[in-house]
């Protein structure tokens, strides 16, 4: 589209039925300045014609018209994504009328009284049509910057829970195996030896094996938790004791069932959202006591740890280093769901994650085929 002020020639289809009027308004435009190509037409057919056929930078329509009006010639317009601005330049139409016509989509209205105002309706009209057609661009690349990085988060999630898992099961296969064999050929030194130093370090020995591979446990439970294949319930439950043990925080977990059955990736999703709300409770919240709820009913998996703690601070949600609870933001889009976060400062803080359910194949009542 050509603008306003531009040295391109605007595009300017008239619809008028009065030669003379018509004349009036290219004496006006030209007088003004303003470089165009003027073209009249006084029928809807052919103004429906000329308006599918060609690219105008700017459409001029008189009200009533020898068997319709300009309303019925807009809402032809109207029709097309990228549609000119459509102005009534007419004598026969009340403010009211003029009013509503605008309402539907109609860029401006100016009486024929007003004929000198015309080019600046005309500049006026195509500065603010630039303008929204700019902002719907820039929503458009906004839109796809935003799937784009849902895109990344996603994939990046997917890549750090594969990792997990390859990184668990070498603890598992490798240092679980090598710790094993070490406390073993300990054990069989305590058995043979008969030194009391040797038998006290073997003894020292075999209480630091047994220390590191409870650790190498924990941290494979924390990586990829093998409990997540006995079903969410038991997962969130061993999660809420081992928080309890650590912590001494009263934590209470109740469900809709002693089991719900849901895709693998929505399980882990709903798994990581409680073990990073709980590690949040235990590094800020000085809570007594936390609930968590699960609940499966109407085909949405709800998900809610509240704590009665101090509660998050106005604004904290939106500094640039709160990385976890964005991260479970963003986690939870990956499986079509979202989160939720409520906070009083001083009366605690409550996340809740809702998942949409999709149906479960009857064969494979817990993977995704």
């Amino acid at each position: 589209m050509a603008s306003a002020t531009s040295d391109q020639p605007l595009e300017i289809l008239h619809l008028e039925d009065s030669q003379v009027d018509h004349e009036l308004v290219a004496l006006t435009l030209r007088r003004s300045g303003v470089a165009c190509q003027l073209r009249q037409v006084d029928r809807l057919p052919e103004f429906q014609r000329l308006t599918d056929a060609g690219s105008f930078d700017i459409i001029l329509a008189d009200y009533r018209l020898p068997g319709f009006t300009a309303l019925d010639a807009w809402a032809h317009v109207a029709q097309k994504p990228q549609h000119p601005p459509f102005i009534l330049l007419t004598g026969a139409i009340g403010e009211a009328a003029a009013v509503d016509a605008m309402r539907l989509g109609v860029a401006d209205y100016l009486l024929k009284d007003a004929m000198p105002r015309l080019p600046q309706v005309i500049a006026r009209a195509i500065e603010v049509h630039e303008a929204r057609r700019a902002r719907e661009r820039a929503v458009a690349e906004l839109a796809i910057s935003e799937r784009r990085l849902a895109e990344l988060a996603e994939h990046l999630q997917t890549s750090i829970e594969q990792e997990r898992a390859a990184i668990a099961r070498e603890i598992h296969d490798d240092i679980g195996g090598a710790l094993t064999a070490v406390r073993v050929a300990v054990a069989w030194i305590g058995r043979h030896g008969s030194d009391p130093a040797l038998l006290e370090h073997a003894r020292s020995a075999a209480e630091m094996l047994q220390h590191a591979i409870g650790a190498s446990q924990r941290i494979m439970m924390n990586l990829r938790p093998p409990i997540l294949e006995q079903g969410l319930v038991a997962a969130i439950q061993w999660l809420a004791a081992g928080f309890e043990r650590r912590t001494g925080v009263a934590t209470r977990v109740r469900s809709s069932g002693e089991a719900i059955q849901t895709w693998p990736d929505i399980r882990l999703v709903a798994y990581r959202t409680a073990q990073e709300a709980l590690t949040n409770v235990s590094k800020h919240a000085q809570a007594g006591r936390v609930e968590i709820e699960l609940s499966d009913k109407k085909g949405m998996l709800t998900l809610e740890v509240a704590d009665d703690g101090l509660g998050i601070a106005p604004g904290m949600l939106d500094k640039p280093q709160a990385f976890g609870l964005k991260g479970l933001q963003e986690r939870a889009r990956t499986v079509g769901g979202w989160l939720d976060i409520s906070s009083r400062p001083g009366h605690g803080s409550c996340v809740t994650l809702s998942i949409p359910l999709p149906s479960l194949p009857p064969t494979i009542p817990g993977a995704r085929q």
